[in-house]
């Protein structure tokens, strides 16, 4: 077994709410709501000072989701750069969205770097899904939306490829405790050979711009490593905001590694795309497929780590995972 090839913290929490209403109705992208509504019933939570973050890094969103709300106005700002104040993606891959009583809606929560925080998760954010359940903050507390007409059905906690239940049937296991290295013990993170990829499909919006230094070209696959190694060197406890400084969790075979497979993206080029732009109330920008040359199998190992911890803008709110084909 090959360990990941970059080493880094991370929780991955696989959510299941159960409707227990008639009838409820998702937004067009759920996460945007997901971090609004759980974000102000933890900030709701929070003794003043500690609320004080949380209520600074949701005043944008919050602001730009009442005038998406309101149909009368016409929005043209962009899509606000926020997140928590912790590292966390919110990723729900976009599905139906209508919903009937006892059907299971199903999303998933990563803690990352310095916020890859198991008692984190039990006391801040499991009782704000909780409250979410049964009553919400206004503005959504509305007729048939999901806030207010769920319960929390089981919660999964990813030990590589295996979920293991850590609530179920809303009771939760206080005896198992998963730990922020067990994500990827029995992912192989093994070059593969035996098939050639070519197809990046983005399962969520995506926007590298400002992800990658300003001489990597769009046109070949390097530009998906850059934005992982950007992605990388914000999560590590480092000085460094380089390639120095993934480097240094490193050792001498990964760093070479890494070095080869950046070297053989470059000449591996974008061959095709089918790409739409995403609605101007989502994050990210594009959605659609990429088609590159033949991936060299050094490659892979890098791919499958973006697609789980995400790249570029908007990662908060699940944006630049993607499937390899």
């Amino acid at each position: 077994m090959q360990p990941s090839p970059i080493p880094i913290s991370l929780f991955r929490y696989l959510i299941a709410w159960k409707v227990n209403s008639s009838f409820v109705t998702l937004p067009e992208y759920l996460p945007v709501e997901l971090s609004l509504v759980l974000g102000t019933i933890i900030s709701n939570r929070l003794a003043t000072q500690e609320a004080a973050p949380w209520k600074k890094a949701l005043a944008p969103l919050a602001e730009f989701y009442a005038q998406v709300s309101d149909r009368e106005q016409n929005v043209t700002a962009p899509f606000p750069a926020t997140s928590w104040p912790l590292e966390a993606v919110l990723f729900a891959n976009p599905s139906k969205r209508a919903f009937g009583f006892g059907e299971l809606i199903f999303w998933e929560l990563k803690l990352l770097g310095d916020s890859a925080d198991h008692g984190l998760f039990l006391e801040l954010i499991l009782p704000a899904m909780e409250e979410a359940g049964y009553k919400a903050p206004a503005p959504w507390l509305k007729q048939n939306r999901l806030w207010g007409h769920f319960e929390i059905d089981a919660v999964y906690a990813a030990h590589g490829k295996t979920w293991v239940p850590l609530v179920k049937a809303g009771k939760l296991d206080l005896r198992y405790r998963p730990t922020p290295v067990q994500w990827a013990e029995g992912l192989t993170f093994k070059p593969d050979s035996a098939r050639a990829l070519r197809n990046l499909h983005w399962l969520t919006p995506f926007d590298l711009m400002g992800a990658v230094p300003q001489d990597v070209s769009g046109d070949n696959l390097r530009i998906i490593l850059e934005a992982l190694m950007t992605r990388v060197n914000r999560l590590i406890v480092t000085r460094h905001k380089s390639h120095e400084g993934v480097a240094t969790i490193l050792n001498t075979a990964g760093q070479a590694a890494l070095q080869t497979a950046l070297a053989q993206a470059t000449p591996c080029a974008l061959l095709a795309k089918n790409l739409d732009r995403a609605p101007n109330d989502w994050p990210g920008a594009w959605m659609g497929t990429q088609t590159y040359a033949p991936i060299p199998p050094s490659i892979l190992p890098y791919l499958e780590l973006a697609s789980i911890l995400h790249i570029g803008k908007h990662t908060h709110f699940g944006c630049g995972t993607f499937q390899l084909s």
